[in-house]
């Protein structure tokens, strides 16, 4: 059984539609959530968490339907967290903590101290007077701690160093080995995703592109490299996106669409490569 089921959230905002968003996911499994800034991630992340009510469709938490779920029930289970989120700014740590834990029943203290230790996390500070990292790290502490199923995790290695993204990521990794446990989050470093996403969501201006698993992701794409002079001769009605500069081109295509571009030279794209042509590249 999926741990959480997205079907057809819809959302219109007089500037932006989020449109029929439709994805899932079992436990034990880590998912990246991909897109441009704007392109409807935290929107949907909230609509999740019932921040947002949806105009149309349904989400599934283990089967049951979210707008059934007892709210506190529902907060004890899934876990948000959000870029840009201030707490109580003039208040120490070791108090939002004192505060935070007792509204879940689960809050393992061992966790969050052994976490706190790890992060270097001084608990008699302010929340403002910590960095945009450590504050990260701080919530991150928070978040993981009262044994949530489902983290929802919006830009999560925002404003951290390569080190202590690392570290972060591995935390994940760690947290779902049980089987139990699922995380689902976006992020604009798709490279962090690249070690330990096991499914990809891609969202374009509030509609789901393309979910699949990582692997199959990936090979749903090719790049087709070649010169001007080739570019003039080629069927680019099939290009998905495209990059030129004063010499040459790349376009990202379908695999199913290769055998219209034998000749040219052919490489299988990373995610960052997928995500920059599907909006379209830059021309130099």
């Amino acid at each position: 059984m999926n741990l959480l089921e997205v079907k057809g959230l819809t959302k219109h905002y007089p500037t932006f539609s989020l449109e029929d968003v439709t994805f899932s996911l079992e436990p034990g499994y880590i998912m990246g959530f991909i897109g441009k800034n704007g392109a409807g991630k935290t929107t949907t992340m909230k609509l999740i968490y019932r921040i947002l009510s949806q105009e149309k469709g349904d989400v599934f938490f283990q089967g049951e339907n979210m707008d059934a779920l007892d709210e506190m029930k529902m907060k004890e289970e899934i876990s948000l967290l959000l870029g840009g989120q201030n707490f109580y700014p003039l208040s120490t740590l070791k108090k939002i903590k004192e505060v935070t834990k007792n509204f879940y029943s689960h809050f393992d203290e061992e966790m969050y101290q052994k976490l706190s230790t790890q992060f270097e996390l001084d608990e008699n500070k302010k929340f403002n007077e910590l960095s945009n990292g450590m504050k990260t790290k701080f919530q991150l502490a928070l978040c993981l701690s009262h044994n949530a199923k489902l983290l929802l995790l919006d830009e999560p290695t925002s404003g951290l160093d390569p080190y202590s993204r690392q570290e972060i990521l591995r935390l994940f990794q760690k947290y779902i080995e049980d089987g139990n446990h699922s995380i689902l989050f976006s992020t604009q470093i798709v490279s962090d995703l690249e070690s330990v996403a096991d499914y990809i969501t891609y969202i374009k201006k509030g509609k789901i592109v393309k979910t699949a698993d990582k692997e199959s992701f990936l090979a749903a794409y090719i790049l087709v490299k070649g010169s001007l002079e080739e570019l003039q001769e080629v069927d680019t009605s099939l290009f998905i996106g495209l990059q030129k500069n004063k010499f040459s081109f790349t376009a990202l295509i379908h695999s199913e669409d290769s055998h219209s571009y034998d000749g040219l030279l052919m490489e299988q794209p990373n995610l960052e490569e997928i995500m920059y042509l599907m909006e379209g590249g830059i021309e130099e």
